[in-house]
């Protein structure tokens, strides 16, 4: 199987694993499946654990030495390795589970190309260089934000961190919001990968650390590298000890969500 990537880059490799992912997740839709209770309401299904293990098939057999952090596996290969890998197969577990198809399969290196597939389009957004594309049936596109669509999507999922200083209902319900904007939840952060292209003008969402997380680093490198607009919900930089994520199509529209944040009401 080495020779099936010898000579690929690492973005070649993050959309080939991601690929990966999404062929396992598009083949178990529409299926019952198990649950593996995770507590608290979250849970993975069968098809998470087999698209993570599709994935790290790909990983092993093409950069052998990195390690991986996977959502359902957590963490393989050596803990000094120099390299390291983060993988959720399957975002949107929820929405999956009821027959949905907003999902994703996020797969990132760190400091390094990232891939978001989405399993039923057959579209894959990826990093090189610095850039952002989009491949599809059509070759490779060079994604291109804007906010034309002025559909905002918000994670109004549990749990609430930033309560009561920020509430993304309250986002919502705030007059300048429901003038310029539209709402949509997602539930998953194929939402990001969105933005990027230019489907959404922006994402918002509470949480701690998102930069460093499985389920929104390649997302997050994905807005930076298409030239969008990533900072926390208090406006610092999007770190992995940060607040929140505001990403945005541009400057104007990352600053009017942001005041709107900052100013509730």
């Amino acid at each position: 199987m080495i020779d099936t990537y010898a000579g690929l880059d690492d973005a070649e490799i993050a959309v080939a694993a991601a690929r990966a992912g999404a062929e396992v997740v598009r083949a178990g839709y529409g299926r019952r499946h198990s649950r593996i209770e995770k507590g608290a309401g979250d849970f993975a299904t069968d098809v998470d654990v087999t698209a993570e293990e599709a994935i790290l098939a790909v990983l092993r057999a093409a950069r052998p030495e990195d390690a991986v952090h996977g959502e359902e596996g957590g963490q393989r290969g050596a803990a000094d390795a120099e390299r390291r890998w983060l993988v959720d197969p399957l975002c949107g577990t929820l929405n999956y589970a009821v027959g949905s198809m907003l999902v994703a399969v996020n797969v990132a290196l760190t400091d390094g190309p990232v891939a978001v597939a989405d399993p039923f389009s057959g579209e894959v957004f990826f990093t090189r260089e610095g850039t952002a594309w989009v491949r599809g049936d059509g070759g490779d596109t060079r994604l291109a934000p804007t906010a034309a669509t002025r559909l905002v999507d918000v994670n109004l999922d549990p749990p609430f961190p930033g309560a009561p200083a920020f509430r993304a209902v309250d986002l919502l319900a705030h007059p300048r919001f429901v003038e310029g904007f539209r709402p949509r939840v997602v539930s998953s952060t194929l939402a990001l990968a969105w933005v990027a292209a230019g489907k959404r003008a922006a994402y918002v969402t509470d949480g701690n650390g998102l930069a460093g997380s499985v389920h929104f680093a390649a997302g997050i490198a994905l807005c930076r590298a298409a030239g969008c607009v990533v900072t926390g919900v208090d406006g610092a930089p999007a770190g992995e000890s940060g607040r929140g994520l505001v990403a945005a199509a541009d400057a104007e529209t990352h600053g009017a969500l942001l005041s709107m944040i900052r100013r509730r009401g």
